[in-house]
């Protein structure tokens, strides 16, 4: 996100860095984002080391040369347990405290619980990381309590935090105020991800109108092999052509999308609930309506007109791929396509709901009497 500013002079320091990097770096920042931890050590010596030292570190070394930056904290809410790993982040905090109140410089420390999104490595320090690079990659995964519950969340309200601090503030130190974060056990961040995994096939859409949720779907797009990008829909071809469902939701209905051969006529039904959407891409229609209703109410009626074909109470609309007009399928209407083009009628259609065996909603009836 820094990289991608224009107006940021960026000094970066990590591991594979010399240490001449950091003293120059530390001459010339007015804003540090202290990032570097240690969470998973062979030697319980390098918490201390890592987390509570590469703090500890720089503050000795503005000293010395009487800067005094902002400085931001990565820590962890286990700061607050006595085990190694959380007395380490303790540590680093006091530290940044004492360098605050000893220079008067504005440092700022951020307690994360459980973070999640993309570029997180598996096996590490991320629950949610593993379960989407296992399932992902059809590896089996572990949950020792799947009632258990945690707090996520994601790293872009993370970088965006971060990005404001930059902004200079009061002088002095404190600890912000937690950021957003979702509940959830573990049992039921392993079943969200293995329905993401599941929707190649079931074609069902998590619910979007969720920010966790869609956070957490991109976040498991991003562990999937990457010759594994691409997968293939269910095809049902007749003499007609071949129709295939592409995406479905509870809240949203479902598009699916056909080719239909020269000369042929699709639907001759209608709906008494649903409604549909239709946009063809390619070729050319003949689009046709007819209340129900006609030749059972007064001819005066809106619904009763002539087509071109001649056929009282029928309604037509030519579209071809050229214009993207959709056409709005009403209940009521029984309603057909036809592609009258010499070319393949590519269509997509919309459906206001999921289709439902048992609830079809739909009722064969000709619109051409």
């Amino acid at each position: 996100m820094l990289r991608r500013r224009e107006d940021v002079e960026l000094y970066e320091y990590d591991i594979d860095n010399k240490p001449e990097d950091l003293d120059s770096a530390l001459r010339e920042v007015d804003c540090i984002i202290h990032l570097a931890g240690v969470n998973r050590p062979e030697d319980l010596g390098e918490f201390e080391t890592g987390n509570t030292g590469s703090i500890d570190e720089i503050c000795v070394k503005l000293k010395a040369i009487g800067r005094s930056p902002k400085i931001v904290l990565s820590s962890s809410i286990q700061a607050e347990l006595d085990n190694p790993y959380g007395t380490s982040k303790r540590r680093a905090e006091e530290a940044l405290q004492r360098f605050a109140e000893d220079v008067g410089a504005e440092c700022v420390v951020y307690r994360f619980k459980n973070l999640f999104g993309k570029w997180c490595r598996p096996d590490y320090n991320s629950v949610t990381a593993t379960f989407c690079y296992n399932i992902a990659n059809g590896l089996p995964i572990q949950i020792s309590d799947p009632a258990h519950e945690i707090d996520l969340t994601h790293i872009d309200a993370v970088v965006k935090a971060f990005v404001d601090e930059m902004e200079p503030g009061a002088p002095g130190f404190r600890f912000t105020e937690p950021l957003t974060a979702t509940r959830i056990t573990l049992g039921e961040l392993a079943a969200k991800i293995r329905s993401f995994r599941d929707m190649r096939t079931s074609l069902v859409l998590p619910d979007f109108s969720n920010d966790f949720e869609r956070s957490l779907y991109g976040t498991y797009l991003t562990y999937l092999n990457e010759k594994e990008f691409e997968y293939g829909l269910d095809i049902k071809a007749d003499q007609r052509g071949s129709l295939a469902e592409f995406l479905k939701s509870s809240s949203m209905g479902q598009i699916f999308v056909s080719r239909t051969k020269p000369g042929i006529t699709r639907g001759d039904h209608y709906h008494h609930t649903k409604t549909e959407k239709f946009l063809v891409l390619e070729g050319e229609a003949v689009i046709r309506f007819r209340s129900i209703q006609s030749g059972v109410g007064s001819r005066e009626s809106e619904s009763w007109r002539v087509g071109e074909s001649g056929v009282e109470g029928v309604i037509e609309y030519r579209v071809t791929g050229k214009d993207f007009k959709v056409v709005d399928i009403p209940p009521g209407y029984t309603h057909s396509i036809e592609n009258v083009g010499e070319g393949e009628l590519v269509t997509l259609f919309w459906a206001s709901e999921m289709f439902d065996l048992d609830r079809p909603d739909t009722y064969y009836e000709k619109v051409e009497l």
